[in-house]
């Protein structure tokens, strides 16, 4: 193996942890939704605004109906 190599092989895997550990979950995030505008965690309005929020944020997420996926570039 080339030494021009190793460095690649070394940074690329190192980028890809960087660059997903910004990626959190629906869950996470509706938390932290329902957190910041001051419910209490379980409270009963906490647990609405939980279950709507990760609700909301699926459907943000889906692809719209009848629309195919396309593939990854990855």
């Amino acid at each position: 193996m080339k030494l021009t190599k190793l460095p690649l092989l070394i940074a690329l895997p190192v980028f890809a942890a960087i660059s997903l550990t910004g990626c959190g979950t629906v869950e996470s995030a509706a938390k932290d939704d329902c957190t910041s505008i001051g419910w209490q965690v379980g409270t009963a309005g906490y647990n609405d605004c939980f279950k709507t929020r990760v609700r909301e944020r699926n459907l943000d997420y889906s692809l719209p109906p009848g629309d195919q996926p396309s593939p990854s570039l990855i």
